[in-house]
């Protein structure tokens, strides 16, 4: 047959090309090896013909679909088998074209952004909490010496940021995407500010409200089911991490401009955010973009960087300090995916398999992309642009308290 043919042709290339210790095991007890080896790291086992057409192409999206949908069923360790899907994705396919990092661009209205939020976030408020910290933070944590656990590496992201935007009592906090609420109740219990969050997840609403209430913090949090961008007021403080990704590229300046509308003439404020490594601010390359907006996080898009400060300094803003934390969210994904490959039972129970499969491979995937540089991810620290260099910080040193 003519699809025996290419398989044959495309196994043999990837076993001269990259040796890798995969098997390949076909549903009619036929099978092949991608490399030399006495014993197998993963195994793809193939349930049918159908699936034969998407491993001639393995893009991250195609591999990725045929796991979820049952096609193929994968033996070995997680990290080895997101390792031999990126190996069998770069070997085969070109880096540019359709499989490069290309640039797409979406609506973002309100009601597609509404939409794109509550697929993602409102999947339910147990399955994360299977998963992530005891607060719920879904963010890259803060690795200050590297050996901390989850819990206590979220527990530092939050006051790393409180601290560096020098959040004092009694100042007025508007936390833009405030999830599940934790970062306003470190800020209320720990600071003594008065805080705003906003979200447009239903189930991240409910659960932080009930949150403030259990803490006895009603007279100093306020959550609101709102966009951000139907706010109004003036605050000391602005934080928003984890929810610029969900703004477009197109929309940054807009996005940037509201934050400086909402910022009082000496207030300080910090985005957190998902950047792309690619200057040109083009998505994950092989087709990891495309996975990830069917079937995860839907009308994502990352900026550069440069892009980033750019369009801040567009919006009336002035960036004054810049942050890498790709180490540190390449460790957070990685507890995370532990901790969800120690659910699974639990997990299956509860979402089932198909959702199951995509966040296994989703979580995991993105732990490669930062460890391997495909993704980034960067605190900015900023104030109302023109304002008098003598209310800049000196230094770094007030952050680390030295």
């Amino acid at each position: 047959m003519l699809w025996e043919k290419k398989l044959e042709n495309w196994v043999t290339d990837i076993k001269q090309s990259s040796n890798l210790p995969v098997r390949l095991a076909l549903w009619n007890g036929q099978q092949y090896d991608f490399g030399h080896f006495e014993a197998p790291q993963v195994t793809l086992r193939v349930a049918g013909p159908g699936a034969v057409t998407r491993l001639l192409t393995p893009s991250l999206d195609n591999l990725g679909e045929a796991y979820v949908k049952g096609e193929i069923d994968i033996e070995g360790r997680l990290t080895d088998v997101i390792d031999m899907g990126y190996a069998l994705a770069g070997g085969t396919l070109s880096p540019t074209g359709k499989f490069g990092r290309i640039t797409r661009h979406f609506t973002h209205s309100k009601q597609t952004d509404k939409r794109a939020i509550q697929f993602h976030y409102d999947v339910s408020n147990e399955f994360y909490q299977l998963w992530l910290d005891k607060n719920m933070v879904y963010s890259c944590g803060y690795f200050e010496n590297g050996d901390e656990d989850i819990d206590t590496a979220q527990l530092k992201k939050i006051d790393h940021i409180l601290t560096k935007i020098q959040l004092q009592p009694g100042q007025q906090l508007l936390d833009i995407g405030c999830g599940w609420g934790a970062l306003v109740i470190r800020a209320a219990q720990k600071f003594g500010a008065r805080c705003l969050g906003v979200t447009l997840s239903q189930n991240q609403f409910d659960l932080a409200t009930e949150r403030i209430k259990a803490a006895g913090l009603q007279d100093l949090i306020e959550i609101r089911l709102q966009d951000y961008r139907d706010l109004d007021g003036k605050f000391d403080r602005i934080t928003s991490v984890g929810m610029f990704e969900h703004v477009g590229r197109k929309n940054l300046v807009t996005y940037f401009s509201k934050m400086n509308a909402l910022l009082k003439d000496d207030g300080v404020a910090m985005n957190h955010g998902i950047t792309s490594t690619d200057p040109d601010s083009g998505e994950t390359a092989l087709g990891g973009g495309e996975f990830i907006d069917k079937y995860v996080f839907p009308d994502g898009e990352l900026a550069h960087i440069s892009m980033v400060l750019e369009t801040m300094q567009r919006g009336g803003l002035e960036p004054f300090d810049a942050e890498s934390l790709r180490r540190h969210y390449a460790r957070t994904l990685t507890l995370w995916a532990e901790r969800f490959e120690a659910h699974t039972d639990k997990i299956k129970a509860l979402v089932g398999e198909e959702r199951y499969r995509i966040w296994r491979v989703y979580l995991a995937g993105c732990a490669y992309a930062f460890e391997h540089d495909h993704t980034s991810i960067f605190q900015v620290i900023c104030r109302k642009a023109g304002q008098p260099a003598s209310r800049l910080p000196w230094s770094r040193r007030y952050i680390y308290g030295a």
